[in-house]
């Protein structure tokens, strides 16, 4: 792109993880789409400890699906107020078999295979807990996107 042509945003890309900081990132995600007439893609990356908890039958997949839809119903408020546009997914951020697959990669996968334009991460404090898988993702989504990418 030169710079005489116009920056575009058709999607922007939220990966989350249901913590109170990736709620902001998709406030952001929904700011940044009104302002450039996008829609935004919501990502929910499931933690190490609940795709093996799930794999060993040790946590119920019932109630992590009712709480991803919980925060889904949340978050849409957010982006329904605003009039944007919001498709949601889930997605194990680890993986049992292969080494490769982390939350980095499973967020750079997706903005790949949606084409999203735009990437909007919620960078987190280092807290040790469960749910905030992205904090580790941040840095290596920051570092190898091809995309614009926001980190809040």
């Amino acid at each position: 792109m030169d710079a005489s042509e116009p920056f575009t945003v058709d999607t922007v890309l939220a990966p989350v993880d249901g913590s109170d900081e990736s709620a902001t990132a998709v406030e952001y995600a929904v700011a940044v789409a009104d302002r450039y007439d996008a829609t935004v893609h919501v990502l929910y990356v499931l933690g190490r400890g609940v795709v093996q908890g799930m794999d060993a039958g040790t946590v119920d997949e019932t109630d992590v699906a009712d709480t991803t839809q919980d925060f889904f119903d949340e978050i849409s408020a957010v982006a329904d107020d605003r009039g944007v546009p919001l498709s949601t997914a889930v997605d194990d951020g680890f993986s049992q078999t292969r080494k490769t697959r982390h939350p980095g990669n499973v967020v750079l996968d997706t903005a790949d295979a949606i084409d999203a334009d735009f990437i909007v991460l919620p960078r987190e404090p280092v807290t040790g807990t469960s749910a905030e898988v992205l904090e580790k993702a941040a840095e290596y989504v920051l570092s190898y996107a091809s995309q614009p990418v926001l980190s809040v």
